[in-house]
């Protein structure tokens, strides 16, 4: 969660601009019209400066050819979508009228957002007084900094207030929004330098935008990591759509929005990571009309609960060498459903799961379920790595973390490096580079693991933590120990006595 710091200052003030909304309108609309009209800004603000600087060449006459804005990831701003004729309506009735037809303008003139922006700003259920305030709010912060990366400035604005649309909206906000540290601890363990990336239920694109900057941290080509997905929200898809827009990554999202389940819009397709954070425990998931389906590789999962039809949608989808991350219900750890243990015991058997971490509570804003992370690798013989036949890694994070507020924790860098590091170390080729460290991690068999009844809770195979000596013999301890105990019932005693004297004052003797 963002913190306050001068940095933040940016954020802190378009969040008012939410807060001048709140009255007229429920959390999830004025999400998309804040940030639809801070996306407005942003490209406006982006392509005037890139006109000061054409203007300025021997050519001026390129400023109005919008190839010389596409070649520099910029997108085209027709003069009437251009920020400063929304700032001069901005007192007037029109204005909801002027920023749709803003917004059409440059969904026409820029195919990667064709049927994504919003265009219900003239709608006669938005306040225009008010919206004509966050339009004089937006118009004071420039959000193009010609000496930050401009598309980590807005990346930076539209992930806090995410986050802080998730936080207020409370359990509505975690369908569109997976929490940052849960998003870098997935990351950072599957390592998607290069290749096909997939999230069969992205949300808001969180994941995506991880996996870009982990390759840029690593210094490695943007290029190289080509994204899909699919988002059955038609509201949140649009936002996945513009999230990744504004930093620059191409993608391949579908059309439109689509069930996953019921409509695979990357039918046939193959990926070498996964990442998904698919909704937990949903009950009516459409698995009636799906009892023939191909992806049910290892049995066919309950009506009753979609965990497990994620679970094997995302095993149908790896590549031979393919590597996922996702987070699940603890329910689906343990589950003894006849259907559910029969896939699960089956996975396990086929040796597809790799690693689980059980994740601290308050994690999330849309509930307090427990949740873990799922690890699957589809070749645990790969070359260059420590063969992990018929093993999977079990790691007990519950005591990491930090409350950052008083409902919600998440993980410091240092936690996500533990268990980043732990992971890595138990692929590494290098065997002095693991160790189990009880109460925290520990590599079970597919025996033990079948000993346990197939279940993969990290609490019953990591053990509790060894407790320090502190030193002192036991002897020495015991007496410590039993005098003190002697004293605090000599206290209790006396206490006692003092209470039934009040009480018989009182006239209720005991």
């Amino acid at each position: 969660m963002a913190t306050k710091s001068k940095e933040l200052s940016i954020e802190d003030k378009l969040w008012k601009t939410a807060d001048a909304l709140r009255g007229s309108m429920d959390a999830s609309e004025y999400r998309n019209v804040v940030l639809g009209l801070i996306f407005l800004k942003y490209v406006s603000d982006s392509f005037e400066t890139r006109y000061a600087e054409l203007m300025q060449t021997d050519y001026p006459e390129d400023a109005e050819d919008p190839d010389m804005y596409l070649s520099e990831n910029i997108f085209w701003v027709p003069r009437e979508a251009r920020w400063s004729l929304i700032q001069q309506s901005a007192k007037t009735p029109q204005i909801g009228e002027i920023i749709d037809n803003a917004m059409d303008s440059v969904e026409k003139n820029n195919d990667s957002l064709r049927g994504v922006l919003s265009k219900n700003y003239s709608s006669p259920d938005l306040d225009k007084t008010r919206l004509g305030e966050v339009v004089d709010l937006i118009s004071d912060i420039k959000l193009v900094n010609q000496q930050a990366n401009q598309a980590d400035v807005l990346g930076r604005v539209y992930e806090y207030f995410l986050n802080q649309f998730a936080s207020s909206e409370g359990k509505k906000g975690g369908e569109f929004y997976t929490p940052r540290s849960i998003v870098r601890t997935l990351v950072e363990m599957i390592e998607p330098y290069k290749g096909r990336i997939y999230d069969p239920c992205c949300g808001s694109g969180g994941m995506f935008v991880q996996s870009d900057k982990f390759v840029q941290e690593h210094q490695g080509r943007i290029g190289d990591l080509s994204v899909y997905g699919e988002e059955s929200n038609p509201t949140t898809w649009k936002l996945a759509k513009m999230n990744l827009a504004i930093r620059g990554i191409d993608n391949n999202l579908g059309p439109h929005q689509g069930d996953t389940f019921a409509n695979d819009l990357h039918k046939g397709e193959r990926f070498d990571y996964i990442l998904a954070n698919p909704p937990f425990n949903v009950k009516r998931w459409g698995g009636d009309k799906l009892k023939e389906d191909a992806r049910w590789k290892y049995g066919v999962p309950p009506e009753g609960n979609a965990n497990y039809a994620w679970i094997e949608h995302i095993i149908s989808k790896l590549a031979p060498d393919g590597k996922a991350g996702f987070v699940l219900a603890n329910g689906a750890l343990s589950t003894s459903s006849k259907d559910e243990y029969a896939i699960r015991k089956a996975i396990l058997e086929d040796d597809k799961i790799d690693a689980i971490v059980s994740l601290p509570p308050q994690m999330f804003y849309s509930t307090q379920i427990p949740v873990s992370l799922w690890f699957i690798d589809m070749n645990k013989e790969s070359a260059g790595e420590r063969s992990r036949k018929g093993e999977t890694l079990f790691i007990d994070a519950r005591n990491l973390g930090e409350m950052v507020d008083r409902t919600h924790r998440a993980f410091k860098t240092e936690d996500i490096k533990k268990i980043a590091d732990t992971y890595h170390a138990y692929r590494s080729t290098n065997d002095q580079e693991y160790q189990d460290v009880a109460g925290f991690c520990k590599v079970a068999t597919l025996e033990e693991i079948a000993k346990n009844d197939y279940v993969l809770t990290p609490g019953r195979y990591v053990g509790l933590a060894e407790q320090e000596d502190d030193g002192e013999p036991y002897e020495v301890k015991m007496k410590r120990l039993t005098s003190e105990l002697k004293e605090q019932f000599e206290e209790s005693n006396k206490l006692q006595v003092q209470i039934k004297d009040v009480l018989k004052e009182l006239g209720y003797e005991i």
